[in-house]
């Protein structure tokens, strides 16, 4: 078995030695047990965190460069107008947490996400045309984990601040009804 445990970028691509196709499901993981398009088994040995992304390439401790590639899978494409309509679906669709690929095509802008009749039922709500279909799902990476660059941040939910300045602020709340 062959051990992937480092992440690398810019190789020619003569030096890439094989590929592993995934669906997004298992690019989400760190540690993974998976054969290559030529029947070659190996494992990954990452990091935890960062997303595999179609085109990420790998390297082995024997040296072999492997090269990621996002599988075709059953996702629901959502088309909707460019602009204020796109944005707001997407708004609407981001609130629920979701993971969501966002392009434009030929056939214009549209939202991809896995099949959900919820989500498929806000996305027609807002005015898109939703179809099932089959096609690789490589969703947008977040703020924090920009194309592929993982960034950590820390901070502390220890909220405890001393506010008495000595004297009282007086707050009147009437309501009428």
């Amino acid at each position: 078995m062959l051990e992937l445990i480092k992440r690398i970028t810019h190789v020619d691509a003569s030096e890439i030695h094989d590929n592993l196709v995934l669906p997004y499901e298992l690019r989400i993981r760190g540690r993974l047990r998976a054969t290559t398009e030529t029947n070659l088994d190996v494992g990954l040995f990452l990091d935890r965190g960062p997303v595999l992304r179609d085109g990420d390439l790998l390297e082995a401790k024997s040296g072999e460069i492997i090269r990621i590639r996002a599988a075709d899978e059953p996702v629901v494409t959502a088309r909707i107008e460019a602009g204020l309509p796109l944005a707001r679906l997407c708004y609407h669709l981001g609130n629920r947490h979701v993971s969501l690929a966002i392009g434009e095509g030929e056939q214009g802008a549209f939202v991809r996400f896995p099949p959900d009749h919820v989500l498929e039922e806000l996305a027609e709500r807002l005015g898109a045309n939703v179809v099932h279909h089959t096609a690789t799902f490589d969703p947008e990476p977040g703020a924090y984990n920009q194309a592929g660059q993982s960034h950590s941040h820390g901070h502390s939910h220890d909220h405890s601040h001393n506010h008495d300045h000595g004297h009282r602020h007086g707050h009147s709340h009437k309501h009428a009804h």
